[in-house]
């Protein structure tokens, strides 16, 4: 692939899991000397100056499709690589221009499409989705299964996963303390502070370990975000006297994660809706153990009982946590494991998928009609 063209609703200088993901892969494709670029409605920050492969396109979800199609025109690209949520106007507009047009299309859903009802299956009918010939992905199994089962068995769903650069999150060595002597153990969560990532069920999750962790076992939890719910989260701990123990220290940059996972002793991402969680693999390849929700994709690259520990509940949640800051054997055993063996979710496997995954569209957009699907053969990259 020469010339790429990504194509978001979000982006910086927005901050969320699609806007930095897609970001960081404009940045590693330009650096494989693919001419990345990337179309989207989201308005620059004031007075800021940014690259010219960055396409502002105004007039909203439909008026800006008439900018995407001058962009687009005369096979400009070799591929255009969609990123959706839940809510993506923009591109899911987009998409049924491009495949109209005959343009190599790649899909790649960033949420989890769980319960939203009826919803997705009215989706899959008025628009007559699985009769588009391009190609699906998801950013791990858990957000891939709920696309299968709306697509049914003749559409393949790859599964193309986040990625990071692992070296630069790993550390010298585990992380931690070797027992409660050296200090309070720390627990870290980095988050936005929503109600989808349940920020005010974090607090609640918190001061259950609270109680059941041993009075004398000195605890300290930092959660990393803003957002709409802090306010609501500080009342919770204030009420239950965890503001004593719990800070919330607002946004932070990469460095300033970087510097505090390398203190942490165990990692807490209570979002059952995590479709993927970068900050969790951030973690991960921190060295530090991880304590999730078993519903979402943290799932793809922490295993249970070996990275961290999974839980399908706020109680299980709270009982994880608890086991890890209170058997210092286990969790010293993870945290070494984590940092002996890197997890392999890489930009240059990341790029790696993403390449073969546009060849397969273009494969899609070549295809007779009504057989493209035949053309992409059952295999599912990973």
């Amino acid at each position: 692939m020469r010339r790429v063209l990504h194509v978001t609703d979000a982006y910086l200088p927005r901050l969320g899991g699609i806007e930095v993901h897609v970001s960081d892969l404009l940045r590693e494709q330009r650096a494989r000397g693919i001419e990345a670029e990337v179309a989207t409605i989201t308005p620059p920050a004031e007075g800021a100056a940014e690259p010219a492969y960055v396409r502002r396109l105004e007039g909203g979800p439909l008026g800006a499709q008439r900018g995407l199609v001058e962009l687009v025109k005369e096979g400009r690209y070799d591929a255009v690589h969609l990123h959706v949520s839940v809510w993506s106007p923009f591109a899911t507009l987009a998409a049924r221009r491009l495949v109209s047009a005959g343009v190599p299309t790649l899909v790649t859903i960033h949420s989890m499409w769980t319960r939203l009802g009826p919803l997705p299956g009215l989706a899959r009918e008025l628009l007559r989705l699985r009769a588009w010939p391009l190609v699906w992905s998801a950013v791990s199994d858990a957000a891939a299964e709920p696309l299968r089962e709306m697509l049914g068995p003749e559409i393949p769903v790859a599964v193309l996963g986040n990625a990071i650069d692992v070296d630069a999150w790993r550390p010298p060595s585990a992380p931690g303390r070797e027992s409660a002597a050296d200090g309070p153990l720390r627990i870290v969560a980095v988050m936005r502070l929503t109600r989808v990532k349940r920020a005010v069920e974090l607090a609640e999750i918190l001061h259950r370990v609270r109680a059941q962790v041993p009075a004398e076992r000195a605890l300290e939890a930092v959660v990393v975000g803003a957002g709409p719910r802090e306010r609501a989260m500080r009342r919770v701990l204030a009420r239950h006297g965890d503001d004593a123990w719990v800070t919330l220290p607002g946004r932070m940059d990469r460095p300033a994660i970087r510097s505090l996972l390398r203190s942490a002793d165990v990692f807490v991402a209570p979002a059952e809706l995590e479709s993927f969680g970068i900050a969790a693999l951030e973690a991960r390849a921190a060295g530090v153990p991880v304590v999730a929700s078993s519903w979402g994709g943290v799932g793809d690259f922490v295993a249970q009982g070996v990275e961290g520990l999974l839980a399908p509940d706020d109680a299980g949640l709270a009982t994880a946590l608890t086991s890890l800051l209170t058997d210092d054997r286990l969790r010293r055993a993870m945290a070494e494991h984590n940092t002996a063996v890197p997890p392999t979710h890489d930009w240059a496997r990341a790029c790696d998928l993403s390449e073969q995954l546009y060849e397969r569209a273009v494969a899609a957009a070549r295809a007779p009609a009504g057989a493209w699907s035949m053309v992409l053969g059952g295999t599912t990259l990973r």
